[in-house]
């Protein structure tokens, strides 16, 4: 089980590659962030050579509080929580990050570094960006820019909304919001994770979750093993839960690219493409 108090920095990516390895590395290319999926060609080609593959294991700290963020991260697989952890070492989570999304946004707004940090909460892939090469982009303006600027207000959004869901909304519906949130990252009707690790996340007692986690199965909408929670009604588990899924959802849709068979076509479509 993953003890989320005891972070380890993700690994360097210099390492060799076993066939394996190799195998499912092979599977992940950048366009798979949706950011980078939304970028012309042309943007896309100039950053590409500067974009570093890095794996995600299970548990690793991206950032942890107070670190320097010298890289931007553009997830291709997996989750990463932002948690905020109490100097009684209580933390709840602020936010959920999958391929839609980046870490590093302190580097993007100047400061640098945050007090939270984020954790890997679901294996998978990143390639990541030097500060350098972002700042340099940035002053160009243009696509990435304006993509990374959007996504960092649906992310306040998201943060905002999770404030309010964890001060006014009940165990159940959070606990629906938390599980609805993570499928959509995690492309599937399943998550391996444990009751533990979601009380860790919420910021509640284990015995709550379990709880609602009880309501929810014999409902029909869930099926709970060891270490993994099945969703079998899904419209269902979203008209259980409150307005903050889907109102982090819209905002999502809103103002971030859908991924196009055209590349940059989101970005021509999006009335922002740039004046020759």
């Amino acid at each position: 089980m993953l003890e989320l108090r005891s972070y380890q920095p993700c690994p360097e990516p210099l390492f060799t590659f076993m066939h394996g390895q190799r195998a499912a590395w092979a599977q992940h290319t950048p366009r798979q962030n949706r950011l980078l999926a939304a970028l012309p060609r042309e943007d896309y080609e100039r950053l590409q050579p500067a974009l570093e593959p890095v794996p995600l294991p299970l548990g690793c700290a991206v950032h942890r509080s107070g670190d320097r963020e010298k890289y931007l991260y553009f997830l291709t697989a997996g989750t990463v929580s932002r948690i905020c952890v109490t100097q009684s070492r209580q933390q709840a989570e602020l936010s959920v990050i999958g391929s839609e999304g980046v870490i590093g946004i302190a580097l993007l707004l100047g400061g640098e570094s945050a007090p939270s940090q984020a954790v890997v909460l679901s294996a998978g892939c990143a390639y990541r960006l030097g500060a350098d090469q972002l700042k340099e982009e940035f002053k160009r303006g243009g696509p990435l820019q304006h993509v990374l600027l959007h996504y960092i207000q649906a992310l306040i959004a998201q943060i905002g909304q999770i404030a309010v869901c964890n001060r006014h909304h009940s165990l159940e519906q959070q606990l629906c919001r938390w599980i609805l949130s993570n499928l959509d990252r995690f492309g599937s009707n399943a998550l391996t994770t444990t009751q533990e690790m979601i009380a860790e996340m919420l910021g509640v007692s284990r015995g709550g979750v379990t709880e609602a986690a009880g309501k929810l199965q014999k409902a029909g909408l869930i099926q709970c093993s060891r270490g993994r929670i099945a969703v079998l009604d899904r419209p269902r588990l979203e008209a259980r839960a409150c307005e903050c899924y889907a109102v982090v959802k819209r905002e999502y849709d809103r103002l971030l690219p859908q991924y196009c068979q055209d590349e940059g076509a989101a970005w021509r479509h999006s009335g922002h493409a740039r004046s020759q």
